[in-house]
């Protein structure tokens, strides 16, 4: 399909970030963004870039009453002599009709998912950032738009596509951030949607999410919601612990985000001759690890902050530092490594990067 592009008349322009250390995450967004409809029987149609808008929904659209609402996380990177990349962009795509098909929601068409990727990002290129450690996100998103009460899948959707500069995601930037062990709250369970990227995990996330910032901490780390023993993933991120010699995550078994910088992390771990386990990893045996000095560094990694060091955990009321609260060295390493394959400066031997521009 074509996409029709309808750009902004110079007048509704926003003004650019003069200060990229002041970006943030997420708050700052571009003059254009990306729609296509669906609806059953027709499939897509009316792709088009245009002015960024609000959206109107009927007031019983079904993404409002019944949660079918998906969306993904990627990035562009404005690397060396203005060239422009992207990081694992098929992998979003595959995950997020993934995501789709769990929900009863229509998958995209590949090549137009890819195609609206690069021209949006193009069209709003002068966007992009050029400090380190900063890019454009790109948040892909799907809703149900059928106006109609009553639980079923949706006859009709729409597909959109916004982007911003973005900084860093944490306040601490690269700094060790401080996790919170919920006990009592849980994320997910067997069966249900915590592997995929749907809203409503977002929304469970949020009241235990609160008691942690409450009492200064940056994230979450959910256990298992079956015996509230085993350590699943971060509220933003999958979670790695350095035990010995062995990096340890826990498995993709139905509960965590099958996370993209999860995947690279291990890929390029395992390229490095480093052990990796996905296995159950239980809270005890992190805090005997921790008590014989066993336990070397932690970090979660993501697409928003790529790798972000742990440097204390707090379970049941007792803090447990990590690595003297330090940045570890496998988990600087890692940073640095991913960071420099997405901006261009170092050779891609995974093929990951994707220049679009430049």
């Amino acid at each position: 399909m074509d996409i029709r592009i309808i750009q902004a008349t110079p007048d509704k322009l926003k003004q650019k970030p003069t200060d990229e250390s002041q970006l943030g995450f997420g708050k700052i967004f571009t003059d254009h963004f990306f729609t296509v409809k669906y609806h059953t029987g027709k499939g897509w149609y009316d792709p088009a870039i245009e002015p960024y808008r609000p959206i109107a929904l009927d007031p019983t659209a079904m993404c409002l009453h019944y949660g079918q609402e998906i969306f993904e996380g990627l990035k562009a990177y404005r690397g060396k002599d203005d060239r422009i990349y992207l990081f694992r962009p098929t992998e979003n795509i595959k995950r997020m009709n993934a995501s789709a098909e769990r929900l009863c929601m229509p998958v995209m068409d590949t090549d137009l998912f890819m195609d609206a990727l690069k021209k949006l990002v193009l069209l709003e290129k002068d966007w992009i950032p050029r400090g380190e450690g900063t890019s454009l996100y790109i948040r892909p998103t799907m809703i149900a738009t059928e106006a109609a009460l009553g639980v079923h899948p949706s006859n009709e959707y729409l597909f959109f596509i916004v982007v911003g500069p973005v900084g860093a995601y944490y306040s601490e930037g690269f700094s060790p951030t401080k996790i919170f062990v919920s006990d009592e709250y849980v994320r997910a369970v067997r069966g249900g949607i915590g592997a995929i990227k749907a809203a409503g995990n977002y929304a469970a996330s949020l009241y235990a999410s609160r008691i942690a910032i409450e009492q200064g901490y940056t994230q979450v780390l959910w256990l298992d919601a079956n015996q509230r023993k085993y350590v699943e993933e971060v509220g933003t991120s999958n979670i790695f612990f350095v035990i010995g010699d062995e990096l340890v995550t826990p498995p993709l078994a139905g509960t965590i985000l099958p996370g993209i910088t999860r995947d690279s992390v291990i890929r390029l771990a395992k390229s490095w001759n480093v052990k990796v386990s996905e296995k159950p990893l239980s809270m005890d045996e992190i805090i005997t690890a921790q008590a014989n000095g066993t336990l070397k560094e932690s970090f979660a990694s993501g697409t928003a902050a790529i790798v972000s060091p742990v440097g204390q955990i707090n379970f049941k009321g007792e803090v447990y530092v990590i690595n003297g609260g330090k940045i570890g060295g496998l988990t600087q390493k890692l940073y640095n490594e991913i960071l420099q394959i997405q901006y261009g400066q170092k050779e891609d031997p995974f093929g990951w990067r994707v220049k679009i521009a430049g």
